[in-house]
């Protein structure tokens, strides 16, 4: 007989539980899915390449993010962190995945970029340990929307607890009608599994962030693969900032 559920934890910890270890993304069970995504580096994803969201660099170049420490969520093979740090913040960058983290540092060795600590792990117990912040900006390019539902639980006390009074926090996640599963969060917990990612619209991102201020919400701008910054239009791109 199991009666072991007594704090919210304990909750969020049941619900994970829900879903086959193969439909995970987000808890280290993950940890190897996304070994085997970022396995083969030849393979014509768009965001492999060395290229910055072109979001991320409009805000930085027009002043809307600000400050000299950053939190990158979801790194991946650092292009955003790198970035950063180039336009001289110092950076935490965590991901789930060895092999997307290795790609990373071998990024930063090779174009000489300093500035940026990768961290391999879920990224909820390292903001809850050793990457307590307080962050300028928290940084999530295509993190958010791999979380289950009851995850943005966890997502929004994580933001409560690192970011900074006055802070930044930019967010570039799936648009419903675009790209993502449009299932209702309820769903999920029937066996539907996450299906890729879940869709938000416009709408849900200005309820789920209620408690930041709307600084910019718009579709990222379609850019050519020969560009210098990453952009696709299937994707929301914000920007909120702490009251």
């Amino acid at each position: 007989m199991d009666r072991n559920i007594r704090t919210v934890d304990d909750v969020l910890a049941l619900l994970d539980g829900l879903f086959a270890p193969e439909a995970d993304r987000w808890t280290d069970r993950g940890a190897a899915w996304w070994d085997d995504f970022y396995a083969d580096r030849s393979r014509p994803v768009p965001f492999f390449a060395a290229r910055p969201d072109e979001n991320l660099v409009s805000c930085v170049e027009r002043g809307l993010i600000t400050g000299s420490r950053a939190l990158d969520l979801g790194c991946g093979p650092g292009r955003n962190a790198l970035y950063l740090a180039a336009r001289g913040f110092e950076v935490d960058a965590v991901d789930l995945s060895p092999a997307a983290v290795d790609w990373a540092r071998e990024r930063a060795r090779e174009t000489g970029t300093r500035g940026v600590r990768f961290h391999r792990g879920d990224v909820f117990a390292l903001t809850s340990t050793e990457l307590t912040g307080p962050y300028d900006l928290v940084h999530d390019s295509g993190c958010f929307h791999h979380l289950p539902p009851h995850r943005r639980i966890s997502y929004l006390a994580l933001l409560d607890r690192v970011l900074a009074p006055g802070g930044a926090f930019a967010l570039t996640c799936f648009a419903a009608g675009a790209m993502g599963s449009e299932l209702s969060d309820a769903e999920f917990y029937r066996g539907a599994g996450l299906q890729g990612g879940l869709a938000y619209t416009d709408t849900s991102l200005r309820r789920i962030f209620s408690d930041l201020t709307e600084v910019e919400l718009r579709r990222m701008r379609r850019l050519p693969e020969d560009a210098p910054h990453f952009g696709q239009d299937f994707l929301w791109t914000a920007l909120f900032r702490r009251k």
